[in-house]
């Protein structure tokens, strides 16, 4: 797309204003065309990640166009519902009266979408930004540019420009798109360009949400099913060749269970990706040879426990887990996003929720316990986004459960109605009828203060 961005919004803004976004069947039908396209580009779309990422068709269906169509039906189900103005109880002393809040789209989206994810991050956010009524402008990475490229014939055959646009390109493009008067912007990332957008949005004053990452952690205890926790995990850490943002980072381990769980998170691995993981269909690659070379320094001077092989050239890295990991080692600075899994063993859950502690709040946070009274230890002591107990990353599967992180990791959240709050701003209108006027608000009221007093306090008896 050649015009500029500014043209862009302009012709977003004129369709929006024009109301065609807002009824509900109209939000309908755009969510059908999105399922339709699916089912159409779905060789193409499993293609492209294939070029970029090499995720295989299991994994392109489970990752990306299957967990989006899902959404997308879920959305479809409860919209009417969520698009419902809602009526509320006001307080004795504004009746006669009543309270509704209306649900009503923000104006143009600012959807930028990264690259790890390339279709599902895209198509999602879109997918719950129309079932809001909004305008969306589209904004993939160009990192991975195959699926880039398959997003903007994707869009263009499905939508009009003014309902949903698709801009490509690379920082300056996306610089020229932050600097618009948007009325929303949706940013899912790294933290480092997460700033460079909130620093953006506050220029204009507009609503955002972020969706970054952190260091992960996992917790396994004493009493932990390790047969369940290894395979688990190494389906988490290694799903994506590790280039998830709620990947588990790290695993503390109790002292007593570490060496078990190593030889059978080993085994795990030869189960799921064969002696030789390199010829392995499910097992994917790093994005490009400039994020393996930068996983590779994660590796020195560490004790690899387990794989440890990198061969920048084709973007491989082995799936690595390394021991004997300090807080002071290169790995444990900043997030991996990538198949290295440190191990940092601690004799006392204190130790274990001090190390989490000492970084930022993480985005996910995973457990692995049999002790209920661990289960709330944990979720009391530790501040994160959402988590999974005896399990890894499937808590952003279901449409029912919000995801996003907190402070560092992100704000805001989505996926189902949460998705829908998100894209839309919630008006609240009193209504009160012409023909009766208490008279009460107003300087000079006949009506003494002290009276009023009693009223007030009557009105709220109760509740507080």
């Amino acid at each position: 797309m050649n015009r500029s961005a500014q043209s862009i919004l302009e012709q977003q803004q004129t369709f929006f204003f024009s109301g065609k976004t807002l009824p509900l069947k109209n939000r309908k039908e755009s969510l059908r065309k999105l399922l339709s396209a699916i089912k159409k580009f779905d060789s193409e779309i499993i293609a492209a990640l294939k070029k970029d990422l090499h995720k295989s068709d299991f994994e392109a269906f489970t990752n990306e166009t299957g967990v989006v169509c899902m959404e997308i039906r879920h959305i479809l189900r409860h919209l009417d519902k969520w698009a419902k103005p809602q009526k509320k109880k006001i307080e004795l002393f504004l009746r006669p009266g009543s309270g509704t809040i209306y649900a009503e789209p923000y104006g143009v989206s600012l959807v930028i979408a990264p690259w790890n994810y390339p279709f599902q991050l895209a198509i999602a956010p879109l997918a719950i930004a129309l079932a809001a009524g909004n305008t969306v402008i589209l904004k993939p990475s160009e990192v991975s540019c195959e699926t880039a490229k398959l997003l903007t014939t994707f869009i263009e055959t499905t939508f009009p420009p003014e309902l949903v646009a698709v801009v490509n390109g690379g920082p300056e493009e996306t610089s020229a798109l932050l600097a618009l008067s948007v009325d929303k912007i949706f940013f899912t990332g790294s933290v480092s360009v997460g700033k460079i957008v909130m620093e953006a949005a506050a220029k204009n004053l507009t609503p955002i949400t972020l969706e970054l990452g952190g260091k992960s952690p996992v917790i396994v205890d004493e009493s932990a099913n390790l047969k369940n926790a290894a395979k688990k995990i190494v389906w988490g850490k290694f799903n994506n060749a590790g280039q998830t943002c709620i990947a588990p980072d790290y695993i503390l381990v109790h002292t007593s269970v570490e060496k078990e769980l190593l030889r059978l998170m080993k085994e795990a691995i030869r189960e799921f990706y064969g002696e030789n993981p390199e010829q392995s269909e499910n097992y994917g690659r790093i994005i490009n040879e400039r994020h393996t070379r930068r996983l590779e320094q994660l590796l020195i001077p560490a004790k690899t426990a387990i794989g440890g092989m990198v061969k920048p050239d084709c973007s491989y890295i082995e799936p690595t887990i390394l021991t004997d990991v300090t807080l002071n080692d290169i790995c444990m600075r900043d997030e991996i996003f990538g198949p290295i899994l440190p191990i940092i063993r601690y004799e006392t859950i204190a130790e274990a929720i001090e190390v989490i502690r000492s970084f930022p709040k993480p985005l996910a946070l995973y457990l692995f316990t049999e002790k209920q009274e661990r289960e709330r230890e944990i979720l009391n002591a530790i501040r994160f986004g959402g988590g999974s107990i005896n399990t890894v990353i499937l808590h952003v599967a279901s449409s029912n459960l919000p995801f996003g992180g907190v402070g560092p990791s992100g704000m805001g959240s989505y996926h189902g109605k949460a998705g829908f709050d998100t894209f839309s701003h919630h008006k609240s209108i009193l209504r009160q009828p012409s023909f009766f006027d208490h008279g009460l608000t107003y300087p000079g009221s006949k009506v003494p203060l002290s009276l009023i007093r009693k009223f007030m306090k009557y009105c709220f008896a109760g509740q507080i």
